[in-house]
């Protein structure tokens, strides 16, 4: 008896090993370039280095705030065999970018967001997948999620040997860099799992060492609420400090894996939905300060940095051209101080109008603190009026370096210093 279900036993296995295998074969016809299994054991170690990094107050406040549907994939899917990860990726270069010059300043979308929103890309690769697996398995369930899902994708790819999770808190594969999107997808199919992808980034720390904020607090750990990356996609007042550091980026950060040693020379254009519009992850910084919604959703509604709206790529825009201290903008950053409904962007361009300077801007500035009404936006006013004048409360800005340009890295566009 014992020998005869030993036997069935490794029949099933052989038949999920040889599914997997044709998992594996298919992929790239699929528009998957990497594709990994994984147990669907608890997370455990995953789950008390999250309890800390909350304690710590690292959070970004975007993630599942359910820590045990984190870690636990049985408490999102019923009685799960094992997790299948994924990677798509995307390109890190643009061909021929266009420059910032003095009066038409240009900021800068993350890599991450260029071409079609990610979300809705991966999600048809995923569909893909649970066809042809339904093809060939017609009980299997399957949930899949890319994400915004409660499972962690890093975790779920490193078990699956996807690649490493590095220093940068990226997950960094050994064909693709860190370029990738990730995905995963909950089965009660028992695929035989992968074993996971030895650390690689040695004795290298180039991402913490050029992490703009100091978001990066040691290897593979992240404060998220100094991330710039996380910072471009809040809607509020943005601290002096960080929008200094924010230079002229719209949504998003590159910088860790730009100086990723292992991202050297990588960039992917077979992706077609992925490719970007230089015109569009390069936009002029001046059309962007009080653009309409209409208008907003017709260039960026497509894009993964739509997800947040409007107001934060239009405040950090605003942010850009303090950072530029470009005079030419003054006209519509007075504007957007005087009549801007929004207490956050009438705060940023008074903040961006005292890092231009002059005697245009101090006017508009002594006017606006005589009618600006909300406590934030006013004490931004004020801020600015003292670092004109050189008073008390100037070091904020007396300190800040200008931004005279870009810097263009080897892998197409640049981030600014």
């Amino acid at each position: 008896m014992k020998a005869a279900a030993d036997a069935a036993a490794e029949t099933e296995t052989a038949s999920w090993q040889k599914l997997k295998e044709e998992l594996i074969a298919a992929a790239p016809s699929l528009g998957i370039d990497k594709i990994g299994f994984a147990s669907a054991e608890p997370f455990l170690e995953l789950k008390q280095i999250l309890l800390d990094h909350r304690a710590k107050g690292f959070e970004s406040g975007f993630e599942e705030p359910d820590i045990d549907k984190r870690t636990h994939p049985e408490l999102i899917f019923d009685g799960p065999r094992s997790i299948v990860s994924f990677a798509v990726a995307y390109p890190s270069k643009l061909a021929n970018p266009p420059r910032s010059e003095p009066g038409a300043y240009r900021g800068m979308i993350s890599r991450s967001s260029w071409g079609e929103d990610y979300h809705h890309v991966l999600r048809s690769r995923m569909s893909r997948l649970e066809d042809y697996i339904r093809e060939r398995v017609p009980d299997a369930r399957m949930e899949s999620m890319v994400d915004t899902g409660a499972l962690a994708d890093r975790a779920v790819a490193e078990r699956a040997g996807i690649g490493w999770s590095g220093k940068n808190c990226a997950i960094i594969t050994p064909e693709w860099g860190s370029w990738v999107y990730l995905g995963e997808m909950i089965t009660n199919i028992p695929f035989p799992p992968d074993v996971p992808v030895t650390e690689q980034c040695g004795d290298c720390t180039l991402c913490i060492d050029a992490c703009p904020t100091g978001a990066l607090v040691g290897p593979g750990q992240l404060n998220a609420s100094r991330c710039v990356s996380f910072v471009t996609q809040t809607k509020g007042f943005v601290s002096d400090e960080l929008k200094r550091k924010i230079g002229n980026r719209l949504y998003g950060c590159d910088t860790c894996q730009v100086v990723c040693p292992k991202n050297k020379g990588k960039n992917w254009t077979h992706q077609p939905e992925l490719q970007p519009d230089p015109e569009t992850v390069k936009p002029l910084l001046l059309p962007l300060v009080g653009i309409g919604n209409r208008a907003f959703k017709e260039r960026y509604g497509r894009s993964a940095a739509a997800w947040r709206g409007k107001k934060p790529i239009e405040r950090n825009a605003i942010i850009a051209l303090g950072n530029f201290r470009d005079a030419s903008a003054l006209p519509a950053l007075i504007e957007r101080l005087q009549r801007d409904e929004r207490p956050a962007i009438r705060g940023t361009a008074a903040w961006a109008i005292g890092r231009i300077g002059g005697e245009q801007a101090a006017a508009a500035l002594r006017e606006a603190q005589r009618e600006e009404r909300d406590a934030e936006a006013l004490a931004e006013v004020e801020r600015a009026l003292a670092a004109l004048s050189g008073g008390a409360g100037a070091d904020a800005q007396a300190g800040a370096e200008p931004v005279a340009g870009e810097r263009y890295s080897e892998a197409g566009t640049g981030e600014t210093r």
